[in-house]
């Protein structure tokens, strides 16, 4: 059996890191993933995709990361259930093994717009 997944995203609010009780650093946040095709009104819908990173993982990119910014996560899929008002619920997790600083949210803005220059420059030449 094998339970792996990779997500690549942009995060959602400023990564916040916390410790446990027992000292360990802990950090959750939500990645923003567009789906590849688009629905019936042409546009994309975006996956919402909850995590949690530990210790130097969670360290590092409460550090180097914050909102905006392309992250790619590997980890393993975790869903728990808990009980709340006497319904019970689940919650699913990527539990992050491996995070990749891709780019962050200004640099990704600079390539758009180079892009899009170029772009009208090749459109005008014709």
């Amino acid at each position: 059996m094998m339970n792996q997944m990779m997500v690549v995203g942009r995060i959602v609010d400023n990564p916040k890191l916390e410790k446990t009780d027992n000292g360990r650093k802990v950090m959750n946040m939500t990645i923003a993933v567009p789906r590849t095709y688009k629905n019936s009104d042409g546009s994309h819908e975006t996956d919402f995709v909850d995590c949690v990173l530990w210790n130097n993982v969670a360290e590092n990119t409460a550090e180097y990361c914050k909102k905006g910014d392309l992250v790619g996560v590997q980890g393993s899929v975790q869903t728990d259930l808990y009980d709340k008002d006497g319904q019970t619920h689940k919650s699913t997790k990527i539990h992050v093994d491996k995070v990749s600083f891709l780019a962050p949210r200004n640099r990704m803005d600079e390539i758009e717009k180079d892009q899009a220059k170029k772009s009208k420059t090749k459109g005008a030449e014709k």
